[in-house]
């Protein structure tokens, strides 16, 4: 059950973002302003991550997912009604991150504590690739309702949305949380301070972050580069499944990989391969290449959050996960924020074949300072 929760919760979301970048085109918002639509998507969720993962810590894993799942429905709702203006696809895309924080934020911890620590690897590597099941299906509907038009009709696509929406919520009563009523325990006094003194705990976060903004930046970006260039909005659609069909790969095989590679060697070489990807994707080549390149970037994108679920979820004592996942996402919310809207800044002149070319240079950049990340012994799985 959590992991179709997980796949669900992904599906939703990885519709109805490029959906709404698709919306805002429809509406003329020009492609440097599409980074602060993406941005917007991790607004609320930034201040509101720790306070989920003390909730999750306090009241169980299930509760804060049903919230996360009723406001997937709000979202999906807010789109359909309110989307014909930038205020509402601003709007909407703030309620759906908050859902989407709410959702991740208590699958995560109860990933975590629910998994023996020599199989954390393994563990978050099924996770993950659940989700990336999800990610790979959402676009799916753009490609069934986009059909060969640069720009496909939004509306039948967010009232599917809401319809998937309401399964979710629903789905939610069948999970069982690894805490319920129980009395306050010593690890609920461990504050952030202490889970930041961690060893690596800083050059962890900054990977995160980093590659999940590249996957944002590729997710809204693929579609404004279709646009651009005339591209059938139905082979970016098949692009965006192939990225997420990369990424599946590489976290089912995830334990074994970082068994026989190591932690960060293999964070290291899976971090260049996305940032070549992604540079030859955005360069005007053959269709073919342009698939090969997806996949490999896709393939990269997909070891970076996993690697890093799974090193907090073991440095960090029970009790105290649910606060350390929400750390890792308070991170990558703050990269949300931040990146896209730099990196659109940056390159508002170039297109956005520029934009996701300064992209992949941070994405190699960030492969470089992860040389300094303490080796962890790969977990047994």
């Amino acid at each position: 059950m959590l992991l179709a929760h997980a796949a669900l919760t992904q599906l939703i979301t990885f519709v109805l973002r490029p959906a709404t970048t698709y919306r805002a085109l429809e509406l003329g918002v020009p492609a440097s302003w599409l980074g602060v639509l993406s941005g917007s998507f991790a607004l609320v969720p930034l201040v509101l991550a720790l306070p989920a993962g003390h909730l999750v810590d306090r009241l169980g894993e299930r509760r804060v997912m049903l919230v996360g799942s009723l406001l997937m429905c709000a979202a999906g709702t807010l789109l359909l009604t309110l989307g014909d203006t930038v205020t509402g696809l601003v709007a909407g895309s703030v309620v759906l991150g908050t859902a989407h924080l709410g959702a991740i934020v208590g699958q995560q911890a109860l990933v975590a504590n629910s998994t023996a620590s020599g199989r954390m690897d393994a563990a978050f590597g099924y996770y993950t690739f659940a989700a990336s099941l999800g990610q790979a299906a959402g676009p799916l509907l753009i490609v069934a309702f986009g059909g060969t038009r640069a720009i496909p009709d939004t509306t039948p696509i967010f009232q599917g949305s809401i319809a998937i929406a309401v399964v979710l919520f629903a789905l939610t009563f069948a999970v069982d949380s690894t805490r319920t009523e129980h009395g306050p325990t010593t690890a609920e006094n461990i504050g952030v301070r202490q889970l930041l003194r961690l060893p690596g705990l800083a050059g962890a976060l900054l990977t995160a972050c980093t590659v999940l903004a590249a996957v944002d930046i590729s997710l809204v970006y693929l579609p404004a580069l279709g646009a651009e260039r005339g591209i059938a909005s139905s082979l970016i659609g098949t692009l965006l499944v192939l990225r997420a069909a990369s990424s599946m790969a590489s976290r089912f095989f995830l334990g074994r990989l970082s068994e026989a590679i190591g932690r960060r060697r293999l964070l290291i070489l899976s971090i260049f391969g996305a940032a070549v990807g992604i540079t030859v994707a955005a360069a005007p080549v053959p269709v073919w290449l342009l698939l090969v390149a997806v996949a490999v970037a896709g393939f990269g994108l997909g070891v970076g959050q996993p690697l890093t679920m799974s090193w907090l979820a073991e440095s960090a004592p029970p009790g105290a996960r649910g606060r350390a996942m929400s750390l890792r996402l308070t991170g990558n919310r703050a990269g949300q924020v931040i990146i896209p809207g730099a990196i659109g800044l940056v390159a508002a002149g170039l297109g956005s074949a520029g934009v996701l070319w300064v992209t992949a240079g941070g994405l190699a950049l960030t492969g470089v300072l992860a040389r300094n990340l303490p080796v962890n012994r790969p977990s047994t799985s």
